[in-house]
């Protein structure tokens, strides 16, 4: 049929005209991102809106604008409200939070077993929302309440972490403490994750430690950036590892970004066409704040992939099996998944969203995605020398 081989033909256009771009073949690049916004649509079908998102990130690294543009959607991000609409939208609308933030609650929930001190340190805090249910759980936990600090640390750099932003976020989960009855402290780091240290985080002996990153790894910068410095990323994990927790959290984007635009290309047109095919699988099409959620925050974030290079280039994922390699490196263990947390995981998905969300686990990493694509990855670790229970 006419529409099928319309969406067949939009995909391989990208790709051809994504080709075109690297070559700086700019006469056939226009005329393949002519066609391709001529079948685009911001409320079409899933490849429809995924070509109007891609289109634009191709013609701005063809017009060498990427930065200028990247800049511009930076200053007029959409409101809070807005976003938090739409964040809720896609909350509903797929497991992958939901099941991030409740894996995150249940491995807390088990360090903390007859413990009484709890300090969370959170990478890249965005909101908050992952740690409000937490809080409620502890409260009401048989045997009482114990203490909780929160350590956040926020990037400077980064659109999510402003310092007014991590900020509110203590204010809300003091607020939430407060109500549940919990004792809370919380204490706010502004500094480049890399910084961050041991002796910047007033630990206690008798506290439960845990170290949390919910998906802001792959905003640290990598080898591609600085190939004759010290890698961010393996200073951070390195420095996570000297901080000797009790159990250190790690949820990733997974995707492969390569070393060249390409690759990224790639890696970026297949993860975003399974968010977007997932979107039009679970939310009726003319639903406004879906065109926002796919337009706004998932195609700013893929126009940024497509458009930018070096340190405008705000995400560079790695694959699961790349964190691995990394993790271990820096002298980490990772420790087995508990099969009581995955079984309970497993069947809150089947039972509440779509039978295309995909729930499976390799090598002690819980997987997450959609029809066969694995999105996400889950995995806990401790220092390497801290001895096996």
């Amino acid at each position: 049929s006419i529409k099928t081989r319309d969406v067949v033909d939009l995909r391989t256009l990208l790709v051809i005209c994504a080709q075109a771009v690297a070559a700086n073949n700019h006469k056939s690049a226009r005329e393949l991102l002519k066609q391709i916004k001529k079948h685009a649509s911001a409320s079409g079908d899933a490849t429809q809106r995924l070509a109007q998102c891609f289109a634009k990130g191709l013609e701005a690294r063809l017009l060498g604008t990427g930065s200028h543009l990247w800049q511009s959607l930076i200053t007029e991000r959409p409101s809070l409200m807005e976003f938090l609409q739409a964040y809720k939208l896609y909350l509903a609308a797929g497991s992958f939070i939901k099941v991030a933030v409740t894996y995150l609650i249940m491995i807390v929930m088990h360090a903390m077993i007859g413990k009484s001190k709890l300090h969370i340190v959170d990478y890249g805090p965005r909101f908050g929302f992952h740690l409000a249910g937490l809080l409620r759980l502890l409260a009401s936990r048989e045997g009482g309440p114990p203490e909780v600090k929160v350590t956040a640390i926020g990037y400077p750099n980064l659109r999510s972490c402003t310092t007014e932003g991590t900020e509110d976020t203590g204010m809300w989960l003091s607020k939430c403490a407060h109500e549940f009855g919990l004792p809370f402290k919380f204490h706010a780091i502004m500094m480049n994750s890399e910084k961050v240290c041991i002796e910047d985080l007033k630990t206690d002996d008798d506290e439960v430690l845990v170290v949390n990153d919910l998906f802001n790894f792959s905003t640290l910068m990598d080898e591609s950036v600085f190939f004759d410095h010290p890698n961010p990323r393996d200073i951070v994990l390195n420095n996570i590892r000297n901080m000797r927790p009790n159990v250190f959290i790690q949820s990733i984007v997974n995707y492969s970004c390569g070393s060249s635009f390409l690759s990224r290309f790639h890696g970026a047109l297949s993860y975003y066409t399974a968010l977007f095919d997932m979107l039009d699988a679970t939310i009726p099409r003319e639903n406004q704040l879906r065109v926002l959620l796919e337009q706004g925050f998932l195609g700013h974030a893929a126009l940024n992939s497509i458009a930018c290079e070096g340190v405008d280039l705000m995400d560079r994922p790695e694959k699961y099996k790349q964190w691995q390699v990394r993790n271990q490196r820096a002298g980490l263990r990772q420790l087995p998944l508990k099969p009581h947390i995955v079984k309970e995981l497993k069947e809150k998905v089947k039972q509440n969203y779509h039978n295309e969300f995909l729930i499976s686990e390799d090598g002690q990493w819980l997987l997450q995605g959609w029809t066969g694509h694995v999105l996400f990855a889950h995995s806990t670790w401790v220092a390497e020398d801290v001895p096996s229970k």
